[in-house]
């Protein structure tokens, strides 16, 4: 039997192990090291939600690298609006620098195609992104996602940092909607 809990009025069900999430975690990491070993990137992560994959991701980057946070919002409830906040700007300077998104999670691409678009305008050199978890089926944009640790259905999902509002992200496992 799954584990099933509860957060505000909905209930979810146990969806993907912790040990799954650091393997992958630990397969980007490889590629990240691999990749930028040479030439490392500034680091950029979005808030809240990637909070948590950064920390786990940057443990096992063994490349010495600038950390620098934003944050955006286009979730209301289960459902991304329309509509992108930005909370917290971009305060370092990335003008002709390499810069590496990492993101929690790529669904729709609304915060990453916003990312990429403010970078540009600041003079990022290249933009590639790691992410925790995607959903393939919902994406629909043409930018590549470089670096993917686990493909998802399009589901709502918490845990890991991902949250159903502002609950959940402390779970170590991923939580699917139940019903």
């Amino acid at each position: 039997m799954k584990k099933i809990i509860q957060l505000h009025d909905k209930k979810f069900i146990k969806f993907i192990s912790s040990q799954t999430i650091d393997k992958a975690i630990s397969v980007v990491a490889a590629q990240l090291n691999k990749d930028y070993c040479d030439d490392p990137p500034l680091i950029l992560v979005t808030l809240n939600g990637a909070i948590v994959f950064a920390s786990d991701l940057l443990k096992q980057l063994q490349f010495s690298s600038v950390l620098s946070c934003i944050k955006l919002s286009s979730y209301q409830g289960t459902q991304s609006s329309d509509s992108m906040k930005m909370l917290i700007g971009l305060n370092e300077d990335v003008q002709g620098k390499r810069v590496l998104i990492v993101e929690d999670i790529v669904d729709t691409g609304k915060t990453y195609q916003t990312l990429v678009n403010l970078l540009k305008e600041k003079g990022a050199n290249e933009i590639r992104i790691a992410t925790l978890t995607m959903k393939p089926d919902a994406y629909k944009l043409d930018l590549p996602v470089h670096y993917i640790g686990i493909s998802i259905p399009d589901k709502f999902v918490v845990g890991r940092g991902l949250d159903y509002d502002g609950l959940g992200r402390n779970l170590k496992d991923i939580y699917q909607l139940y019903q």
